[in-house]
Parts: C-alpha cells; sequence; structure tokens
C-alpha cells in the first residue's frame, strides 16, 4: 500500500505539472544570479551566469551602446537597454531575446525605472528632454520636453524620476504618482551639471558640475527642495588639467558615513560627510578617476581611470588588469568585483577581499556590467 501510494503521488505531481504548462526542473533558471556585459562595438548584450562564472548567451541587434546603460524589471527578468542612439531595447532574459524595442530620440544618456516598476524613463540629448514609456508594452507615456540636454536620471520614492538640465542648469522633479505627471523645476544648480547621484534611501540628490568646481545638493525630503553648494572651489588656485573622460557618479561610493566622489580633471577622489557635506579629506590618485565604487560593505573603495592610464584599477592596493578597464560591478554582498577590460576583449572576476583572480569571460569591447540585484536598489 505505501508504495502504491507513493507512486501515485508522483505520478499525479508529475500530471499536474504537464497540465500547469510548467517546465521540468532542468529547464528552469532563476534571475538571481544574471546579469549582464555591454558589447559597445557590436551592438550586443552577454548574459552571464555570477555562479557558473560563464556567459550563457548574447542578444544582438541593439543599436549604438558606445555610452549604453541598462536597468532592471523589479522580477529581475528583463533588461532595459538605453543605447547612445535612442534606442530603447527591452531584452528578455529567460529567453534570451528582444521583447520590445523603440527608438525614441536622436542621441540618449540613460534612463531610469520607476519604484513600481511601471515606467521607464529616458533622458536626451537630442532633441532633449526626458520621455516615459509603459515598462510593458513600451507604449509611450509622456513627452516632457526641456530645451536642453538632459542629464543625471533617476528614480526616486514615489514614482518620481529626478533629472539635470545641462544647459540652463536646473533640476526638475517629475512626479507620475497622480492621474498626471507633475513637474518641479529647481533653479541654481550650476553652471553646466555633467551627471548626478541619488542616495540609497532616496533622499539625497547629488549634481556634478563641469562648469565650476564643486557639486549641488538637493534635500528630496524639503518640499520644495533648496539647493546647497558643497565643495565649492576644491580646484581653486590650481592648473587644470585637460579632461580626457568625463567621471561618472552613478558609481558613487559611500563608504561608511563618507560618501567619495571623482574629481573633475584632477588626479584625486573627494570624500564628503554624508551627515553634514562638507569636505571631509581627499585621496591621490593613480589618473583622472571615473567611476569611484565602494564594496557593498563600505570597507573598500576600488576606483578605475580615464585614458590614458586606464589600465588600472586602485583600491588600497593596485591591480592592473590590461588595457581601458571601463567599469566594475560587486556581486550583491560584495564577495566578488567584475571588471571589464575592454581593449583585452573579456572580463575579468576578482576575489573582492584578496584580489585573486577568478576567472575571465570572453566579450567583444566589453564595458557597462549589470547584475539583476540593482532591479532592488533606489537609483541603479
Amino acid at each position: 500500500m505505501s508504495c502504491g501510494f507513493s507512486l501515485g503521488l508522483i505520478m499525479l505531481v508529475s500530471i499536474s505539472a504537464a497540465f500547469l504548462g510548467v517546465a521540468p526542473a532542468q529547464d528552469l533558471r532563476a534571475t538571481g544570479d544574471l546579469g549582464v556585459v555591454v558589447e559597445r562595438a557590436t551592438g550586443s548584450l552577454l548574459i552571464i551566469d555570477q555562479s557558473e562564472h560563464a556567459a550563457i548567451g548574447r542578444v544582438e541587434g541593439l543599436g549604438d551602446l558606445s555610452h549604453a546603460s541598462v536597468v532592471f524589471s523589479a522580477d529581475e527578468r528583463f533588461a532595459f537597454v538605453f543605447g547612445r542612439d535612442g534606442g530603447l531595447t527591452k531584452v528578455d532574459l529567460l529567453t534570451q531575446s528582444i521583447d520590445g524595442r523603440v527608438v525614441q530620440s536622436g542621441n540618449a544618456i540613460g534612463g531610469a525605472i520607476s519604484d513600481d516598476g511601471q515606467l521607464v524613463a529616458v533622458s536626451n540629448y537630442e532633441p532633449g528632454g526626458v520621455r516615459v514609456f509603459d515598462a510593458e508594452t513600451l507604449e509611450s507615456v509622456a513627452d516632457i520636453p526641456t530645451g536642453s540636454k538632459t542629464i543625471g536620471l533617476v528614480d526616486a520614492p514615489g514614482r518620481r524620476f529626478v533629472f539635470t538640465l545641462w544647459d540652463a542648469g536646473e533640476t526638475w522633479i517629475a512626479d507620475f504618482s497622480g492621474e498626471e505627471p507633475a513637474i518641479t523645476r529647481i533653479g541654481g544648480i550650476g553652471r553646466n551639471p555633467y551627471d548626478a547621484l541619488i542616495t540609497g534611501d532616496g533622499r539625497r540628490y547629488i549634481a556634478g558640475l563641469f562648469g565650476e568646481d564643486g557639486l549641488t545638493a538637493l534635500d528630496l525630503w524639503q518640499d520644495p527642495p533648496v539647493p546647497q553648494r558643497i565643495l565649492s572651489g576644491y580646484g581653486k588656485g590650481e592648473e587644470a588639467l585637460p579632461v580626457y573622460k568625463m567621471p561618472h557618479l552613478e558609481g558613487w561610493a559611500l563608504a561608511g558615513e563618507r560618501f567619495v566622489l571623482p574629481a573633475v580633471g584632477r588626479h584625486e577622489v573627494l570624500w564628503v560627510d554624508s551627515r553634514t557635506l562638507a569636505e571631509a579629506g581627499r585621496t591621490a590618485t593613480h589618473g583622472q578617476p571615473v567611476f569611484a565604487v565602494a564594496r557593498p560593505d563600505g570597507r573598500q573603495v576600488w576606483v578605475n581611470f580615464a585614458h590614458p592610464l586606464n589600465d588600472t584599477i586602485e583600491v588600497i592596493d593596485t591591480l592592473t588588469p590590461g588595457p581601458a578597464v571601463l567599469h566594475m560591478e560587486f556581486t550583491a554582498r560584495g564577495h566578488e568585483v567584475w571588471v571589464s577590460v575592454r581593449d583585452a576583449g573579456r572580463v575579468d572576476i576578482y576575489d573582492a577581499r584578496s584580489f585573486e583572480k577568478l576567472g575571465e569571460i570572453a566579450a567583444e569591447n566589453p564595458s557597462g556590467i549589470f547584475f539583476t540585484a540593482r532591479a532592488h536598489r533606489t537609483g541603479l
């Protein structure tokens, strides 16, 4: 009786699975261990598995990815890829195929997904402004003209997007929590803001300035937020260096109670007290920093650099993976860091504590690396 009952139970489970259309276990794959590498020269996306240290697929036909960024749906299944040619492409990581694509402008510079996962916004250089789309269908939801190049587009709590205008020196907050979007315009940000970040709690938005030494912070809990200039004149009295590549603030670092920010046109990173926003120090670096990225526990900051010193990553010790290190991405708990080495055509994988190289993956001119854990972090 016991054997008969067990066999019947097994048959019942198998029949039920088939009836419900559930794939056999060996055909299933979870999304939490996945990520993507942007292959900028070929307009393709390499799908990677963290545990396997391997590429598991490639999706082609994504257009100009020379300055591409990626966000993920809340369920981690879909990657939204923002191309430089204005293309917004929705990629299914499980079927390894394009689920939808729209060319929404002539020149775009990144995007964001709303905190509820329902809206995707794209920041544009040409014709400027921000366009917002339904994340499910990629149908247009809103067009926000600004008369300016827009940069520093991030998601903020409450179904809001925050972005800044290069030409006008303003920051706008677009609130989509009601029936119609509400726009708040904040002036006095500074000359030529080039990029921005938002803290993980969604409170502080900080824009870097290219037209002057300094940054501008907004407290998004204020109504309306009031601009606060920080690190004013950090390069005062020193000869400016040529800027070979604009630093990126999206890869900002919070180490303990201090922000670490790349300085424009200087061989140093700047430390800022996260509570008072006062300067807390500076650290000389190997070259002009592009990304300053904190290990998730905040104990270390990893920095890469602009040309011609872009073969090096500086931590506290220095690693030299190879020519043109463009991007770094930590695993969610920080045990590994994945590094794109563009001119060597590979992604290197390091133990984040010992710096031991654990493996490498061949890739076509890799740049940005993005893991699906970003789906659950504000501003990424």
